[in-house]
């Protein structure tokens, strides 16, 4: 993972107020981005994912917004049933959405979701009920199994990307493939496990994603990496 050859965005240090509630991020938007990509971390994870800093960072450099942000609050996450609530945590994906809509910086840009794990599983249900504002989703070692009764109704093109060896997650990946009927692509990344942290894989996940996002996001050809 390089992520010392890579030249981080100005961001900014945001509070995202879902009625009472509130949320850390961070937040870059590079100068005249037109789409944002908002991160759905794991179980167990937040807005300091190594994983998911490395990825923003790298769609940061293709132009794109990204906001990263917890999911949970600190005391929420100490419950540990609160991190597989799929639907908690897409309510608070939705709220984040409509925070992004009305915030000056990110006002009227198309939005995207990349989510990991079980917040890949929370961006899904966000997308489905949401519908095609959000323009596109991307999963990395994804559980979309868990919203399997939102799956149907995704209308946003979507891209699950899976490790060649984490073969349980593989399974469950193809079987939301088919249940998915929006634009869709399952791609596998060679010698990747589940956390990608063998050499190159992260990257290559990065690349998939980045090209994704233009494709769908800016409407240009496959942005270079």
């Amino acid at each position: 993972m390089e992520e010392n050859k890579l030249q981080r965005n100005p961001e900014s240090r945001v509070i995202i107020k879902i009625g009472e509630l509130r949320l850390e991020g961070i937040l870059s938007m590079p100068k005249g981005v037109n789409s944002v990509v908002l991160f759905a971390h794991g179980s167990g994870s937040s807005r300091f994912s190594p994983r998911n800093n490395y990825v923003a960072q790298v769609l940061q450099r293709a132009d794109l917004g990204t906001l990263l942000f917890d999911l949970l609050t600190e005391d929420e996450d100490r419950i540990y049933e609160n991190r597989f609530n799929i639907h908690l945590l897409a309510q608070r994906l939705l709220g984040a959405t409509q925070w992004v809509k009305r915030h000056s910086e990110a006002k009227g840009t198309r939005i995207g979701y990349f989510g990991a794990s079980t917040g890949a599983a929370a961006a899904l249900q966000a997308a489905a009920e949401i519908g095609p504002d959000i323009g596109a989703v991307v999963s990395r070692g994804g559980r979309p199994d868990l919203a399997e009764p939102y799956l149907s109704r995704v209308r946003s093109p979507t891209l699950l990307i899976v490790g060649e060896k984490d073969e349980v997650v593989i399974k469950l990946n193809q079987e939301a493939f088919r249940a998915i009927r929006a634009g869709k692509d399952l791609a596998i990344v060679p010698g990747a496990t589940h956390l990608f942290e063998e050499a190159g894989t992260l990257e290559k996940v990065a690349q998939l994603a980045t090209n994704w996002f233009m494709k769908y996001l800016e409407g240009t050809a496959v942005h270079p990496y």
